[in-house]
């Protein structure tokens, strides 16, 4: 991995702090710079400065399939793993060994973590929250410039603010009584009774099936999952001012 150096008593002020570095950066590793975003805003536009990993392009790329409701997207938020593995498991083989990736929404199949399986298909909060707050970012730079399809090839385009309130919506969706008056979360598991509450105690899980956004692993989980009063609260914003 290369490294870059910029000595103190070398630097002129304007490479000095965070932006500075950036910017410096930028301009003394074309090949670097050609595998990430830089955007700098003017000063009515608060100068604002983006520095992230993907390009536009490859941010584009990234969120056809991530907003696909074939691969990622559900109405309860954003898969861990895409729906196209359940028919095209990905596999390697490593020592003699056939490993392969399979899409599960639920449960774990095997043994493997104790059956946990909320990286191989299931929503896990926290992952979807990271990308709500990751598009909000994005569109303070980009804007209104940048618009996307939501959901990918059928829905409207909107610019990444008003996909991370969609997705937003969704993920709260799971703790919300739906037409049926059930919440997704305390659905029943196959061949076993709801848990949904007349007293309105909502259960906290651990993380939410696939495919019906039903709660799985733990019940409790008030850490991570109290993100979600972070969401519900943004919700009730968006409402309140429409």
């Amino acid at each position: 991995m290369r490294r870059w150096r910029c000595r103190a008593d070398q630097a002129e002020p304007r490479t000095r702090g965070s932006r500075g570095r950036s910017r410096w950066l930028i301009e003394n590793s074309k090949d670097f710079a050609k595998r990430i975003s830089f955007v700098a805003r003017s000063k009515e536009e608060e100068g604002r400065v983006l520095l992230a990993i993907p390009t536009r392009e490859r941010l584009e790329r990234v969120l056809r399939r991530v907003l696909d409701e074939e691969e990622f997207l559900l109405p309860f938020g954003v898969r861990s793993v895409s729906r196209a593995h359940r028919d095209r498991p990905f596999v390697c083989n490593v020592g003699g060994r056939e490993l392969r990736v399979g899409y599960e929404p639920a449960e774990g199949r095997t043994s493997l973590f104790g059956g946990n399986s909320n990286w191989r298909g299931p929503i896990w909060l926290p992952m979807n929250y990271l990308l709500v707050e990751a598009l909000e970012r994005y569109h303070r730079s980009y804007g209104d410039d940048l618009m996307v399809a939501m959901p990918t090839g059928i829905g409207r385009r909107m610019n990444l603010l008003d996909v991370s309130q969609e997705i937003s919506r969704r993920l709260s969706s799971l703790f919300l009584r739906g037409a049926d008056g059930k919440r997704p979360c305390h659905l029943a598991p196959p061949g076993g009774l709801s848990t949904d509450q007349a007293d309105e105690r909502v259960l906290f899980h651990e993380y939410f099936d696939g495919d019906t956004g039903r709660g799985l692993g733990a019940s409790h989980q008030t850490g991570w999952m109290s993100l979600v009063v972070r969401l519900l609260e943004r919700r009730a914003a968006v409402a309140d001012e429409a």
